[in-house]
């Protein structure tokens, strides 16, 4: 039994049973007790059981997910056992060169990429030791990132490159109809398939966006979008409108908050590489059709926060980014201002 302060200064008890030995008890007891007082004299692997009492209920469960897997197998067996206010930089360098080195049974190494990533979720965590439990400083700060994060290329479809692929998905109308509305709306994987019925109105041809379907575990979640921008009201082509409407009036039982797309994330995942065969359209990922719909819209010369909007995208500084992909803008801008200059001369 532990006897604490609990959190309105109140003495308060813990009981645990269950212990092989006396000194099991005794870890247990010293363990829960630095974690009440925040006594940072605590191992590492305790203070991961803290950081998550303290963070997992808000984080979205897929990010969770990815977050407990990179710890426990990458930081985790590295750092159990050491105190939180005795890692230093030094050791911070040293996991870092065991990282760099690390290559697998068929001879590969960590991306960069992957490398920053697992560094800043050890970062994190003496973040929030910084922030909440009075740690002096974050040694993984001190030492900076290893790796360096390598910018997934854009690549996307023209208008008539999805017509065509397109056109190869009719024969399996959920396919077809979950395809229309990622690249005629450029919505997220997660959105589409999180669709219900009531998420549409077709007097003003709109669909509501305010959630995303995982599939985590082997169990179905449907969980808060990406970021509060990405709740939106998107308005779709008068000729999606009919499309949905028919499709969801073709679905036989189906209530007003089922999912219209029984289906995941793997099987359009088959369907892109079946699609892409069949009409040997280059093969791009299913994020790219978010790509594809953004760049559509840059070319017909929407305005990038109107495109910002229309996406959720949380800055416009991310929609700028896809100024690049259409390669034959400059060469245009060149063209008309050359126009513009042959008109002055002749005025």
């Amino acid at each position: 039994m532990a006897v604490y302060k609990n959190w309105k200064g109140e003495s308060d008890r813990k009981v645990k049973r269950g212990f092989k030995t006396k000194r099991e008890a005794q870890e247990w007891e010293r363990t829960f007790l630095q974690q009440k007082t925040s006594d940072l004299d605590m191992t590492f692997s305790s203070f991961w059981e803290l950081y998550q009492n303290d963070l997992r209920e808000k984080i979205r469960e897929n990010t969770w997910t990815t977050k407990v897997s990179v710890v426990e197998h990458k930081i985790l067996p590295y750092f159990r056992d050491k105190k939180m206010s005795e890692i230093r930089p030094a050791d911070i360098l040293a996991w870092h060169n065991e990282r760099m080195t690390f290559r697998d049974e068929k001879g590969r190494a960590f991306s960069k990429t992957y490398l920053k990533t697992i560094h800043n979720q050890l970062s994190a965590i003496f973040n929030h030791a910084v922030r909440y439990y009075d740690l002096k400083s974050n040694p993984a700060a001190k030492v900076g990132n290893m790796g360096k994060e390598q910018p997934k290329e854009m690549k996307f479809w023209t208008k008539s490159e999805y017509l065509q692929f397109a056109e190869a998905m009719m024969d399996k109308p959920v396919s077809y109809y979950a395809f229309e509305m990622l690249y005629w709306c450029g919505l997220r994987l997660g959105e589409m398939l999180a669709l219900t019925p009531e998420d549409f109105d077709f007097e003003k041809k709109t669909v509501r966006i305010n959630k995303s379907y995982q599939r985590i575990k082997k169990k179905d979640i449907i969980t808060d979008p990406k970021t509060p921008k990405s709740v939106r009201t998107v308005s779709m082509p008068d000729f999606l409108a009919e499309e949905m409407k028919e499709y969801i009036n073709s679905l036989y039982g189906v209530e007003g908050d089922d999912r219209i797309f029984q289906i995941t994330k793997s099987y359009m995942h088959h369907e892109m590489d079946r699609g892409c065969t069949h009409t040997g359209v280059k093969r791009i990922r299913i994020h790219d059709l978010r790509h594809s719909h953004v760049s559509l819209l840059i070319e017909m010369g929407f305005s990038v926060v109107a495109i910002a909007n229309r996406v959720g995208h949380e800055s416009i500084d991310i929609t700028y980014r896809y100024a690049h992909m259409l390669p034959t803008a400059q060469s245009e801008m060149a063209t008309k201002l050359d126009i513009e200059r042959g008109s002055q001369n002749v005025s």
